[in-house]
């Protein structure tokens, strides 16, 4: 009995895919038929019998007069759920092969807040970041952020969420200790990955300066970096030169002369085998973020498997036992043989 009243639930009939979805729209036309069928039983010219003096009496008896046309409504109703194939589909997805693992470390000292990309160079870097970000999947991606020294802000993981919550949180001055601690940043990158066993492991360092804090020389860390199996890849920010630096006090625009160290970041790539890019505005860094996409594709494949289900047969046993149903009164006191 539960069973049945679970079939006749809006919530039940809400979670079906239907096969034939317009043939729901036949379900307005139900009582019209019926009211059709009566209209046309009282038409001229039909027999009258009287049994008594009077108007017939109405009561529950007559009222039950009604029973065999809701019967033959619900049939009706049943039949064009059946005929409309209610299913439900289950999805399985199976990964096979195998992600990568990548660390991003991005310079959070005072020069990210130039303003030579729009709005500055490292919002910009940080909405590029959360691009590439969604282009991965089932890859382990960790956060390294750096000034004077660097911290990890996320170990290597697939919750994304976790990722962006983090990327979304980095600011000039997170760290206190302001410089570019490139060799350090590196360095904390290499000992979240030095222990994977991922098929391929990737730093991506993003600055816009040269080392100019830290105990570990960058050249170095870039050779530890290789001897571990991890490949390289330095992102350069910005322009060369007088570039705009938010306003004076008096409103005037303020520009400060910048310089990036190309050559080393350039002997960094190329020391753990990877490449070198310069970002000197949006669309540039965008091409280098999509150019690495493109470098470092997983071995990922998904099979799906789908499983339909029919549920139109409860509908129609109901719709064909209420049709028998309905045949069956017509020979019952709750029938007018005349009216037929």
């Amino acid at each position: 009995m539960t069973d049945f009243f679970d079939l006749l639930r809006y919530s039940t009939l809400a979670s079906y895919q239907w096969q034939q979805p317009r043939l729901l729209g036949l379900l307005a036309l139900v009582p019209l038929l019926l009211v059709l069928r009566r209209t046309l039983g009282r038409r001229p010219g039909r027999v009258v019998v009287a049994f008594g003096p009077g108007a017939a009496r109405r009561d529950v008896l007559a009222a039950l007069r009604f029973v065999p046309d809701v019967v033959l409504a619900l049939a009706l109703g049943f039949g064009v759920v059946a005929l409309a194939r209610p299913q439900r589909t289950d999805e399985r997805i199976e990964q096979t092969g195998r992600g990568i693992d990548l660390v991003l470390a991005v310079d959070v000292s005072g020069s990210m807040e130039i303003e030579d990309l729009k709005p500055n160079r490292l919002e910009a870097a940080k909405r590029v970041a959360a691009t590439f970000l969604d282009s991965r999947s089932g890859d382990r991606l960790g956060l390294v952020a750096f000034a004077g020294e660097a911290y990890s802000l996320a170990p290597l993981t697939t919750d994304y969420e976790l990722l962006r919550d983090e990327l979304s949180s980095l600011r000039v001055g997170l760290i206190p200790n302001d410089g570019t601690a490139i060799g350090t940043a590196l360095g904390v990158a290499i000992n979240r990955l030095r222990e994977s066993d991922a098929r391929s492991r990737v730093c991506i360092l993003l600055s816009d300066g040269e080392n100019t804090a830290g105990s570990l020389d960058p050249l170095l860390a870039a050779q530890l970096a290789h001897a571990f199996g991890i490949r390289l890849y330095t992102i350069g920010v910005g322009q060369d030169g007088l570039v705009p630096y938010g306003q004076s006090p008096d409103g005037q625009p303020r520009y400060v002369n910048t310089r990036l160290d190309e050559t080393t970041m350039r002997e960094l790539a190329r020391a753990a085998d990877g490449q070198f890019f310069r970002a000197s505005d949006n669309a540039a860094l965008r091409e280098v973020f999509g150019q690495i996409s493109r470098l470092e594709k997983s071995d990922i494949k998904q099979l799906r498997f789908r499983n339909t289900k029919d549920f139109y047969r409860p509908y129609l046993w109901l719709a064909a036992a209420l049709w028998l149903l309905s045949l069956g009164l017509k020979s019952t006191f709750m029938s007018n043989p005349l009216e037929d």
